[in-house]
């Protein structure tokens, strides 16, 4: 080990110390101080580790957690980065954090998808697991496909890892991938019987073989389900792992089969049980029992900012993270299973972190809400114009929707809705300041 990658530890693990013992912590800033020392200190800080990345475009945080919390089963020390901070100088800060590693040493790492190859540069991973591709960032990323090639580049570091990859989406069934691959997915409803399409805003319906659209057997959401090309005979793999029935849906808890095993989430959500089934799928590539993630899927904790509920004045506000039209529209879906009429808040950034494009929202169904169970929708955030006229265009009446032009006033107003629930969708670093508010007033503990 060099003088610089000590030096580099010495002053990430020092700056991580005063950071949490006197400021409110640090995710990122430790990371990025040891990485300007040393620019492969993660090399020398993961090299005792098997290592499991997680990446995609939606449920990287989640899938992370559920993960985490089954490993925890049964080796209670392993490492991981809970706060979503998920490039490279995040990623390097929870390994500074960590304390000293045990004989086998696991690691379950949320990865930005830009920072795949970056990450794999410096450590090999045991495996991947694959979450989806879906449009988001277009500043950042481009269109899937660029998405897609930012993974793939990561992979090709690590021939010998497992891919635990979602078998439902049609990008990832690519003949170039030579590791060896576990597919998980949704069991077919229909049998095989059926011939859909998915919807005309969907992204990634073109067959990566001979670029005909993409016919469906079954469809979850978007472009996941059982696909098939009818033109040259392109098809969804065989799935290791399957969602074998959805029993109930309701926007706190989540109840379904995978592999014919009744299991149970405390979140809602179509799109958490493809993070469960993820989740479950890379247990079952780690050896861990069934008992153990029943068990894991079972405790009811609260994941930083994806449905994490907080008392604001006797209300009960519900933080949803959203960032591109897919999450949008599926956090939609499950804020509709609510029986209870409820308010809404939306706070809408554009700095680099949320993707400074803001049109993304357009392509949201904000016209398919239920406005009439909607008394008051409380709107604030740097673009707050922007998301103001999404909903009058969906239909919005003038009287429902509140304008706060600050957090102090948007916590005020949520603290006073007419009913007892609020479901507030922010972009994330209107979240990182609306937590910050919150912990600054006592509401929530402060942290990451």
């Amino acid at each position: 080990m060099s003088l610089n990658s000590v030096l580099a530890k010495a002053v990430g693990r020092s700056s991580y110390w005063f950071l949490h013992t006197f400021r409110s912590g640090g995710s990122s800033l430790p990371g990025k101080l040891a990485t300007k020392i040393d620019p492969q200190v993660l090399k020398h800080l993961g090299a005792k580790y098997d290592v499991i990345i997680v990446t995609g475009t939606n449920g990287k945080t989640m899938t992370t957690s559920l993960l985490t919390k089954i490993i925890k089963q049964v080796q209670p020390d392993v490492l991981t980065n809970p706060s979503g901070s998920n490039m490279l100088q995040g990623i390097v800060t929870s390994f500074l954090a960590a304390p000293k590693p045990g004989a086998k040493p696991l690691a379950i790492l949320e990865v930005d998808e830009a920072n795949v190859a970056p990450v794999c540069a410096q450590i090999t991973p045991k495996a991947f697991v694959l979450t989806n591709i879906f449009r988001d960032q277009m500043d950042r990323y481009g269109e899937i496909y660029t998405t897609y090639k930012k993974i793939i580049d990561g992979v090709k570091l690590a021939p010998t890892a497992t891919l635990i990859v979602n078998g439902d989406a049609p990008i990832f069934n690519d003949a170039q991938l030579k590791n060896p691959i576990v597919y998980y997915g949704f069991a077919d409803k229909n049998g095989s019987a059926a011939d859909l399409r998915a919807s005309f805003n969907s992204d990634g319906v073109l067959c990566p073989v001979c670029q005909h659209i993409l016919h469906y057997h079954s469809i979850t959401y978007a472009n996941l389900g059982d696909y098939f090309c009818p033109n040259c005979g392109f098809e969804r793999p065989e799935l290791t792992d399957e969602v074998t029935a959805i029993e109930e849906l309701r926007p706190t808890f989540s109840k379904f089969r995978i592999n014919n095993t009744d299991l149970t989430i405390h979140v809602g959500g179509m799109y958490n049980i493809y993070n469960a089934l993820a989740a479950f799928s890379a247990a079952h590539f780690l050896n861990i029992p069934t008992e153990k993630i029943i068990a894991a899927f079972n405790h009811d904790e609260q994941v930083f900012g994806r449905q994490e509920v907080i008392k604001l004045n006797g209300k009960h506000a519900t933080i949803i993270l959203v960032k591109n039209p897919v999450g949008l529209n599926q956090v939609f879906d499950l804020i509709k299973t609510d029986t209870e009429p409820f308010s809404l808040g939306f706070l809408l950034n554009a700095n680099p972190a949320d993707g400074r494009d803001t049109s993304w929202i357009w392509d949201g169904e904000f016209e398919n809400l239920p406005y009439q169970k909607i008394p008051q929708i409380i709107l604030s955030g740097e673009r707050e114009p922007d998301i103001h006229l999404r909903f009058q265009v969906a239909g919005a009446s003038d009287a429902q929707l509140i304008t706060s032009d600050s957090l102090d006033a948007f916590i005020d107003q949520a603290g006073i809705i007419p009913n007892q629930h609020l479901y507030i969708l922010t972009t994330y670093t209107a979240m990182l300041a609306l937590r910050k508010k919150l912990a600054e007033q006592g509401i929530i503990a402060a942290g990451y």
